[in-house]
């Protein structure tokens, strides 16, 4: 489960504001201020609402880190695509 905190991270690395990626996310922008209350979170939403935000803000272009290699959960730009081109 991705955590407030990466939700909001992850908006910041792209430059969305939460009506941005309701619309991405196909749910409402009272659902995504729900989400993003620390009182209430992910764990408190659907399955469905959380992965179609999860979705959204991939295929927008972040990586979620979670805490299997012992250094805490995280966001991250995914890194883009080499050209094919090398320099030497």
């Amino acid at each position: 489960m991705i955590s407030v905190e990466q939700i909001k991270a992850a908006r910041v690395l792209l430059h969305l504001d939460q009506a941005d990626l309701a619309r991405r996310a196909e749910v409402s922008l009272p659902t995504i201020q729900r989400v993003e209350n620390p009182k209430l979170g992910p764990e408190r939403s659907s399955l469905r609402v959380v992965q179609a935000i999860k979705g959204a803000l991939e295929a927008a272009g972040v990586e979620f880190l979670d805490t299997a290699d012992g250094k805490g959960e995280g966001v991250r730009l995914r890194s883009p695509r080499s050209t094919g081109s090398a320099t030497t």
